[in-house]
């Protein structure tokens, strides 16, 4: 199963949790600024990601998600942070 890593880059707010925590410094702060005055996070290593989800579960703006791409015959898979109630 292939997966693929993104990040909201207006719903970030370049806390750095997700940076500090990645165990393969794929992530780090961008230098442009969203729309909403922030310098957000980014994949600057992409091919580093082992897509462990550990940066989705910290990011506190829910902006960080991983989800699996299905080969035919399998489901879809989805990792991202959520609150649960």
């Amino acid at each position: 199963m292939a997966y693929k890593h993104s990040i909201d880059v207006d719903r970030c707010k370049g806390c750095g949790l997700c940076v500090t925590v990645c165990p393969k410094s794929v992530l780090e702060i961008s230098e442009k600024v969203n729309t909403k005055g922030y310098f957000p996070a980014y994949q600057a290593r992409p091919e580093d990601c082992i897509f462990c989800t550990t940066c989705c579960i910290m990011c506190p703006d829910v902006a960080i998600s991983i989800t699996g791409t299905a080969e035919p015959g399998e489901q879809r898979v989805e990792a991202a942070a959520t609150e649960e109630a």
